[in-house]
């Protein structure tokens, strides 16, 4: 049986990236360069490679630079096809995709959300192709992308869900440090945004909606992972990924 690959998605690039400055004083965050090409470019690879045929990608900061970067991706023939939502004012994570939802960008059917602040390696399985294969549509209304801490570089904090032995997710606990931090990268199903508030709201909300109801999927990705919010998460991200691409006996990552 073949896995449903959704046909749309959307990268979150509209955040100014406070803690990227001075980096991202002058370019948006996701056009940073990462190992050769800017982060946004990793991501619609990612996503072309999976499958998908349309991408939505808000903008706030320096949304002139976003436009020029789709544009130019555009004019060399790489997809996939990418469909711009500026917007004046933030509308966080939640809000920027039920705005997207709202205006018909995403289509009916469940659809990746990808932060446009990470990047990831690949295991045995690309992890698109894991995540959209392990979603239940009947059963869930989000499916997130964890990455065990032990293979996240990047900033992290404590942690933000533990997993039962059932595979069900929780918050953590007042004070408690958890396994897996959330990779950036989750399929939803447009059921999750019923009757979700107006204008600016986190993800966080759903999601706690979702746990409760006991339809938040997790599956745990298989390979290393990086959050990309600080100048100096760019400079460790080359530094594995180079290491990674050419392994060296002595050389421990």
């Amino acid at each position: 049986m073949g896995v449903n690959i959704p046909a749309t998605a959307m990268v979150f690039a509209a955040g100014v990236g406070r803690r990227m400055r001075p980096l991202s004083e002058s370019v948006p965050k996701p056009l940073l360069t990462v190992a050769g090409q800017p982060i946004l470019d990793h991501l619609l690879d990612r996503l072309e490679a999976a499958g998908v045929g349309q991408v939505v990608v808000n903008a706030h900061w320096q949304p002139d630079a976003i436009h020029a970067a789709l544009q130019a991706r555009a004019a060399s023939g790489r997809g996939p096809r990418t469909v711009e939502q500026v917007e004046p004012d933030l509308l966080e994570t939640g809000g920027s995709a039920a705005a997207a939802l709202r205006a018909g960008r995403l289509g009916p059917d469940p659809f990746f959300l990808l932060n446009g602040d990470v990047m990831w390696l690949n295991g045995p399985v690309p992890a698109l192709r894991r995540l959209a294969g392990a979603f239940d549509p009947d059963g869930m209304d989000a499916l997130l992308l964890l990455g065990p801490m032990t293979r996240a570089f990047g900033e992290v904090g404590h942690g933000d869900f533990a997993v039962d032995v059932h595979g069900r997710p929780r918050r953590p606990r007042a004070g408690e440090i958890t396994p897996y931090v959330f990779t950036g990268v989750q399929i939803v199903s447009p059921r999750l945004f019923a009757s979700a508030p107006q204008g600016g709201f986190s993800m966080n909300q759903l999601w706690d909606r979702a746990i409760a109801a006991g339809r938040l999927g997790v599956i745990v990705h298989d390979s290393l992972w990086f959050h990309l919010s600080r100048p100096e998460d760019i400079r460790a991200a080359e530094r594995v990924l180079q290491a990674a691409m050419n392994p060296d006996p002595d050389n421990d990552i």
